[in-house]
Order: C-alpha cells, then structure tokens, then sequence
C-alpha cells in the first residue's frame, strides 16, 4: 500500500458517519473522487519524489484512480453493502491506509528503511481441487496446516513491529483451513483491524460463506478463473466454472466486493485478454479488480511449454495498457505491471511482502519456492518476522530489487520495470542466489527443478528472447516517449 497510496489529508478528520454519507450520496462521492485523482496526480506526476519514468508514474497513477472509478461503479450498482461499506470505511480507509507513515516511522527509525506493507500466508495447502500447474502442488491429500496460535502471532506481530495492517491470504484453498477447532473467519474476527485478501477457487463459497464475509467486512475474494468453461474446467476439473459463477452471484447478492485472477499461460492468453472476457468478469459479474498471473514453471508437472511465449507477453503488454488507458480497468499483471510496482516486491521490501506457507517456510514470494528461515524454528529460537527480513539471503534480493529499480535518483537509469522478476526474468540471478545461501525447495517439484540443467537453460533462453522484445518498448516508450496524460482528467497531453 506505502507504494501506491496516501490520502490521509482527505480523511484524516472525518468520521466514519460521514464518510460513509459521503459514499451513499453520488454528488459527494463524485468529489471525493476528483479530489483523491487530483492528489494521485500530483503524488506521481507533479512531484514525482521518487524520481521515475513519467510513463511509469502515469500507470501508476492509472492503476489508483481506476481502482477508484470501480469502487465507485460498485457503489453506485449497489454491489457493496451497507454493513460492508462502513466496514470498508472503518477498516481499509481507516485502519489500513490512514496513518500508514506514522506505523512505519519507529521501524524505519530503528533499521534504516520501511518494513514490508503485508505478508502473504498459506495457512493451510490443502485443497479441494487438484489443479494442473498448481504452484503449492495443493490437494486434499495436502496435510501442511499453520497452527492458529502461530498464524495470530505472525499478524500481531507485523502490525506490532512493521505497522502492517494488510494480509493476503493463498493456498491452498484457504476456506478448507482448520486448526484448533478454528477456521479463517476466526482470523477474521479476531483481527478486525486487518484487511485481508483471499485467493480462492471459489467452489466453497455458498450463501452462508458469503454472508460471513458481509457481516465481517474485512474481506475481499479474488476468484481463480482461467478462462470459459472449456479453459477453467480443463484445468480445475469437471463444473468448478459452474461453481465459480454461483460464487459470485453470492457475493454480489450478500455485497462483498470481489476480484478475478486469472492465469494466462501458452494455451489461454488471448482468451483472458479479449475484451469479451474483461467486460463479462467486470461489468456483467460484478469484479472490482483484476490481476494476471504469467504461469510459473514451478510447482506440480511444471513446464516452461506452458509459458506465455515472449511474443505473447509483448502482445499482453500492449493489451493490458490499453485496458488500463482506455478502459479504465484496475487491471494488474505481475510481471508486465512491474512499473506499477516499481519492480519485484518480494523478500520483504518497503512497501512489499514475503510468504510464509502451511509448513511455516518462508520464501521471498509465492513464485520463489526456496527458503531458508521456517517461523515455529524462528519462534523457538526467540526471534521474530524482523529477523527474517535481516538474514542475507532476503538482503541480497533486496539489494539486487533497489540496483536494478533504483540504481540513482535519475530516471533514465531506471532498467527495465517490464522485466521485473527475478526468477522469471533474471533467472540467472535467482539461481546464484538460491544456491548462494543454501536455501532448501517448499516442495519435490522445486527440488526438481532446481537440479535440472535444462530447466535453467531454458528458462536463460527465454529471459533472452524477452529482453530482445521489451527492451525497445522500455526505451522508447518509457524512458524517451512522451506523456500521454496531462492532467487528473486524463485529457491527452498535447
């Protein structure tokens, strides 16, 4: 969140109440939204303090203001509840994006820079689906399941130590956990200070899953899609996009705000690109949001055959800017939006995250499936999240993140954002890394992988080949290419 938003000026002194009359009533959240793409405005393009590409910082800003723009289309569709709504008032707005600098300052005191804005935790790798590809080789069989006790420490203890009120939830399939006779909605209401995001198939989410998250509020489900029928149901099994679509009719009848997430691989990337895909997930089904995952050739049966081949990421890219220019869609791929991010995100960053999965391993990212801290031996050994982010095996990510996304305070030298991560983009140096400190694979298939020369060749191949592409589309267009916005109102520059 540090890294995309502050408005703590528009809200700092106003109540809930009124806040939340200022939702309901469309003249007044008419000007709270030009006042919020006023101040975005001049956060990313007028004062620019970070120093980065205008092309950079127009996306950004785009990102932001379109969020904006579908918060507003849900509420003026009805599609957030009341209860929902003071709750998104209470808890996002006021718990988790308001006063953010202030929670972080005793950190960056102490350590010198800004702890990480959220965790991501797999609570538990079970699932109720045995999905192709899936990245946490998940399934029923699964058993790894986080101890309740240590999963509430972990978030009272980011809030405590790193002021972090933000928690994505993944899986497995996160309404499949169960530990100590509690289940997520217990994490739920236990921190209601939180805001949290699930990634979920889906297929358990009936009336009454739904109506929980109403009357807590402080969830939003971004739902698994990987296409049509035909492409979701190839992949996650016989009627789960069936499934899928009553979910989300629960969700828009209950009012709890919801995104899609979609994996695009070799086989389905113009399918979840089209623009009859992004219209019926956003204005027929009610998404607020969307994110894009390239597919990782990591996890169960991995491939690099099944990558969006590098003509495919350009042909994304230039798709996915056009949603987010002119379709006004929050809309974010993780490798092709890494200007959105300003580069990769992962082994706790400022502003950024790392994951902790159902056996208590900590990895860099979801999609960096080695590690070298574990939290219940962090805990036995009387230290804590903080220390993980000071072994040097996340150091030197991050000093290879702030080189390569911040190598000075002048923005042509910026290298390139399109290409942001590391064990995608900059396979060479994931692989020195890993091997560097030792660190151990969360499951067989990364040992696989990790062992197999060919895999490494291919995947420097295929950085090659992306580099050869994007390349010229960075220099051109976003260290040399002009503005296309020239003011909050996006009227084309001139």
């Amino acid at each position: 969140m540090t890294n995309f938003l502050r408005m703590d000026t528009i809200w700092k002194n106003t109540s809930t109440r009124l806040l939340d009359t200022a939702m309901r009533l469309r003249p007044l959240r008419e000007w709270a939204l030009r006042q919020g793409e006023k101040q975005l405005f001049d956060q990313f393009l007028v004062r620019n303090e970070e120093h980065l590409p205008r092309k950079v910082q127009e996306m950004r800003y785009l990102a932001l203001s379109n969020l904006l723009h579908s918060v507003d289309r849900a509420l003026a569709d009805g599609r957030i509840a009341p209860q929902v709504r003071l709750t998104l008032i209470k808890t996002l707005v006021g718990s988790v994006l308001m006063g953010e600098r202030e929670r972080m300052d005793p950190f960056a005191k102490r350590h010198g820079f800004d702890p990480p804005t959220l965790l991501v935790i797999s609570p538990t790798q079970q699932c109720n689906l045995c999905c192709k590809g899936c990245y946490a080789v998940s399934s029923a069989a699964e058993k790894a399941i986080l101890r309740y006790d240590v999963f509430r420490r972990i978030l009272n203890e980011k809030k405590a130590d790193w002021g972090s009120r933000f928690t994505v939830i993944t899986g497995g399939e996160p309404l499949m956990y169960r530990s100590d006779g509690k289940d997520l909605f217990d994490i739920l209401a236990d921190n209601r200070d939180t805001y949290f995001m699930m990634y979920t198939n889906a297929t358990l989410i009936d009336d009454e899953a739904a109506r929980k998250m109403a009357d807590l509020g402080n969830i939003t489900p971004a739902i698994s899609v990987e296409g049509w029928e035909k492409e979701t149901d190839a992949r996650r099994g016989q009627g789960v996009f069936s499934k899928i679509q009553q979910a989300m009719d629960h969700l828009v009848a209950r009012g709890v705000p919801f995104g899609v997430s979609a994996t695009a691989t070799r086989e389905n990337a113009e399918t979840i690109m089209s623009e009859k895909f992004m219209d019926y997930y956003f204005h027929e089904k009610g998404a607020i949001y969307g994110w894009i995952f390239q597919y990782m050739p990591i996890g169960r049966g991995f491939t690099v055959d099944l990558m969006v081949t590098p003509e495919q990421r350009k042909w994304m890219l230039e798709k996915e800017l056009e949603m987010i220019y002119r379709k006004n869609l929050f809309l974010i791929d993780f490798w092709n939006g890494g200007p959105m991010s300003v580069g990769c995100i992962a082994a706790g960053r400022s502003g950024g995250y790392f994951y902790i999965d159902g056996h208590g391993n900590i990895a860099p990212c979801v999609f960096f499936p080695y590690y070298v801290d574990n939290i219940y031996k962090v805990y036995e050994e009387g230290r804590n999240l903080t220390s993980v982010l000071m072994s040097g095996y996340f150091r030197t990510v991050r000093e290879w993140q702030n080189s390569y996304a911040k190598a000075s305070e002048k923005a042509e030298d910026v290298q390139n954002l399109l290409m942001p991560c590391p064990m995608r983009d900059h396979h060479k140096f994931a692989y020195d890394v890993i091997t560097q400190f030792g660190a151990k694979p969360l499951d067989d298939e990364a040992e696989r992988a990790i062992a197999d020369a060919g895999y490494h060749s291919r995947m420097y191949d295929y950085n090659a080949r992306v580099g050869e592409l994007l390349d010229p589309i960075w220099e051109k267009d976003f260290l040399s290419g002009k503005a296309e916005l020239a003011g909050p109102d996006r009227r084309p520059a001139s």
